[in-house]
């Protein structure tokens, strides 16, 4: 049975000129839990997944004396974390299965949406939760690997498309496509979620440009993590059910990226290092 190590909320970062003696256990305590998810999304199992993340800290360790400061050092550690993704995906090697043409991904044709209309604490909406976290876990498996790291790291890790971009040595424009393909996908696989309630899709208002503008402009915002831009009376009810379910699928992905981190692993990691804890 996996055990939880014990929350670390109070965790704090390292500064630089600390020693990495002392600066890799509190990376450890602090960033091992979302670190340890991205693995376990990345590698689809957990014994690679606990190699991975033993991998990240050790360069962490090794690099530690290059942290200046000037970002925090979660940022730092993500790079590390990035560049640890792009290594692997090339060792794999191999073709991956193509991504679906976007045409299968647009909501066009979708008869349904998932019905989201109900409280926010009614059972209904648990039941939504746990099946599209669940949905999202085997969807994010499932995409190939140039979509699937750029989104974890984006969604997960929730890093600038800039510095995903600079750690996989993609231009933004590139990581963006990518990104915004696989969340569509996403959506695609929680809709498909026999578990989630569903009602008919509205019809559309306007023609399909006007609402493909909306969704890029909807895609955009989600890349920055700010509120869509455009007033909510202006957008149909089919697009708002559609972003709605975008916004479902990075939900699941944020919590995905909670998820719990084995006290073995923390324990093999810091006994690497002489550190204990």
């Amino acid at each position: 049975m996996v055990i939880a190590s014990k929350p670390m909320a109070k965790a704090t970062s390292p500064r630089a000129g600390s020693s990495a003696d002392a600066a890799v256990p509190l990376l450890v305590d602090r960033f091992g839990p979302k670190l340890y998810a991205l693995a376990l999304r990345l590698c689809g199992n957990p014994s690679d997944a606990e190699d991975m993340v033993q991998e990240i800290f050790l360069q962490a360790y090794r690099k530690w004396h290059t942290f200046q400061g000037k970002a925090d050092a979660g940022t730092w550690l993500y790079a590390i974390a990035a560049r640890a993704c792009r290594s692997r995906t090339r060792r794999k090697g191999g073709t991956d299965r193509r991504m679906p043409a976007v045409s299968q991904l647009m909501p066009w044709n979708d008869r349904g949406v998932i019905d989201l209309a109900g409280p926010a604490d009614a059972p209904e909406a648990r039941l939504i939760e746990q099946e599209s976290v669940t949905a999202v876990h085997g969807a994010i498996v499932d995409l190939p690997r140039p979509f699937r790291v750029p989104l974890i790291l984006k969604d997960m890790l929730e890093m600038p498309i800039e510095e995903v971009a600079k750690a996989l040595n993609l231009r933004p424009p590139t990581v963006k496509t990518r990104v915004h393909r696989a969340r569509l996908m996403l959506r695609k696989a929680l809709l498909a979620r026999k578990g989630v309630p569903k009602r008919p899709a509205p019809d559309p208002m306007y023609d399909k440009q006007v609402c493909l503008d909306l969704l890029h402009a909807k895609l955009d915002a989600m890349d920055r993590g700010g509120a869509f831009p455009i007033e909510q009376k202006i957008v149909c009810d089919r697009c708002r059910a559609v972003f709605a379910e975008l916004d479902l699928a990075q939900d699941a992905c944020a919590r995905l990226a909670k998820g719990e981190f084995p006290s073995e692993l923390r324990g093999r990691i810091l006994s690497k290092f002489g550190a204990r804890g």
